[in-house]
Order: structure tokens, then sequence, then C-alpha cells
């Protein structure tokens, strides 16, 4: 399962939309560095390949390849502000060594 939060499909929804990509589906893709972190690619895709894995959260199509699927399976992408005041999107992922949870 993968988690979106309310503030990061009203993003995805806003970027469908500008680039007009409406009903296309968030398709997330993981890649492993060679320090164990994780590095994500995010798009908007119209195309199902065999083997994929497909998820829904806050509304939003969430497409996974069978390759990816291990590192973000339990993820939850956020969209929030940063210390320097831009907003991005936040991969919070227990299967990344870097992973720290967030204080409650």
């Amino acid at each position: 399962m993968i988690t979106i939060t309310p503030e990061a499909a009203a993003q995805i929804r806003h970027s469908a939309k500008e680039g007009r990509m409406e009903g296309m589906a968030l398709r997330i893709a993981a890649q492993r560095n060679p320090d164990g972190s994780i590095h994500y690619g995010i798009g908007f895709d119209d195309e199902s390949r065999d083997g994929d894995n497909h998820f829904k959260s806050e509304g939003i199509d969430i497409v996974v390849s069978p390759v990816s699927l291990d590192l973000v399976v339990g993820m939850t992408i956020d969209f929030v502000e940063l210390d320097d005041g831009n907003r991005e999107f936040v991969f919070l992922n227990p299967n990344d060594p870097n992973y720290t949870p967030p204080a409650e």
C-alpha cells in the first residue's frame, strides 16, 4: 500500500490539470542508490505494463512496476513547506535506511 496525503493529492490534481494529464495514473518509480538510499521518480502515465501494481489513495490512481514495488510499499507521499518557504513532495519511506519517522 502507498499513501498519499490530502495535501499531496491536491497538488497532484493541480499538476495534472495544468499539464492536461487529468485521468492519467501517477506512476511511481524507485531505485536503490549505491549508498542504500532510494531515488524516486514520479510522473503521469496513461500506459499499463505487464505486472504493474495498482493502488488508489485520496482518489489518486497509482501505478508501480514490479521492480520498484519492494522499495515503495508502505511509503507515504506528502507535499510540505520546507524551511526556505518552497513546497515540494517528500517521500516518507520506512524502506529507506535514511528514513526517520516524523515527530508527533
